[in-house]
């Protein structure tokens, strides 16, 4: 039974061009349209649908307008933004995922360039993922509180057994489909004072991932930033891999630094977390946590057990019921490769016991 879509754009002739997309795929049907926010929360309010195409700069009430007041009467629904607006640097696509959207296409400036095979290739792709992702759910204010509460408790467990945490650590985290929300019940929750550096590879296109770095270091007691050549890394510092790029770690001079490559995609990403787990096949780390969030497909599966061959690691995926995309955490669970299949608000927890925090 193909998927029920919502398309809300205020240009007749983009909702048309995007509604023949849609409809030209089997997979799915367009069930409504909308031309502002208003329209679309009103059809929202009564109905249900699969999937919401959802544009940024519309009249009466714009796209982010739409997803405040979804928040706010607590009305789920599963949204991609297909947008002029959301294209490299923008910070209306970080506002948008931090207010619920799962996923997003940059939508070409004119009407023909969508009719572009890439265009429609990658916007059905996207849509395929979002419909057929968990429904989003609204965190509380008071939830996010008590978790920074949990988290100093954290340290303070971790101080007192600091000593079954020896030698030197990393965490190498992996997330795609609505990996950006995910990830603000993660690293925000680690301490300044993690006894490890951090990398993190999120499947972003260029540009947006200095952005989501900004995003979690102001949210973020740990430093946080967009890794660059050379970094040399820090404990206690979350490295975030540059889009378009493949972040891989390498040993020179006594020191760990940040290293890019530029082989073509793999499982179809670029970043791809595979790359970072196997460039840490021969450092001499004693203890490697690798961490594989919400995401479709398989990336982190086969660079993990490749990785694994070679050194000690402890593996910590989420869970279904909390995933957005039970995906790439499902595979490597089903690989054998987890120690620990856990909820996403215990990640932080486990991340903090398993490396330890500097005295």
């Amino acid at each position: 039974m193909a998927k029920k879509i919502l398309v809300v754009d205020d240009s007749a002739l983009m909702r048309r061009v995007l509604c023949d997309i849609i409809d030209s795929d089997e997979r799915f049907q367009v069930a409504a349209r909308a031309t502002n926010g208003l329209e679309a929360f009103d059809l929202l309010s009564r109905n249900q649908y699969d999937a919401v195409v959802l544009d940024v700069n519309m009249p009466k009430m714009n796209g982010l307008r739409l997803l405040e007041e979804l928040r706010k009467y607590k009305i789920p629904a599963r949204v991609m933004m297909a947008s002029t607006d959301t294209k490299e640097g923008a910070k209306t696509t970080m506002d948008a995922l931090e207010l619920g959207a799962l996923d997003f296409v940059h939508k070409p400036d004119s009407a023909v360039d969508c009719r572009v095979d890439a265009f429609k290739s990658e916007l059905l792709r996207t849509l395929e993922v979002v419909a057929g992702s968990r429904m989003p759910v609204f965190e509380s204010k008071d939830r996010i509180q008590e978790s920074r509460q949990t988290t100093s408790k954290m340290v303070d467990i971790a101080r007192k057994f600091s000593g079954r945490t020896p030698g030197t650590k990393i965490v190498a985290i992996a997330s795609s489909t609505g990996g950006p929300k995910a990830l603000q019940s993660v690293i925000p929750r680690l301490p300044a004072e993690l006894d490890a550096p951090v990398l993190l590879v999120q499947h972003m296109p260029k540009g947006f991932t200095a952005s989501l770095a900004e995003r979690l270091n102001d949210l973020s007691a740990i430093k946080v930033k967009e890794a660059q050549e050379g970094d040399e890394l820090q404990s206690g510092v979350v490295y975030v891999a540059m889009g378009g790029k493949h972040m891989n770690v390498k040993y020179t001079c006594g020191k760990y630094v940040i290293h890019y490559t530029d082989e073509p995609t793999r499982e179809g990403v670029k970043p791809c977390a595979n790359y970072m787990y196997e460039s840490l096949s021969d450092s001499r780390f004693d203890r490697i946590v690798c961490v594989v969030l919400t995401g479709m497909g398989a990336d982190g599966t086969e660079g993990i057990k490749n990785l694994k061959t070679r050194k000690k690691i402890h593996v910590i995926s989420q869970d279904q019921e909390t995933c957005t995309v039970y995906g790439m955490p499902k595979s490597v669970a089903v690989a054998g490769l987890s120690n620990q299949v856990i909820p996403l608000d215990q990640i932080a927890q486990e991340i903090i016991l398993n490396v330890g925090v500097k005295a």
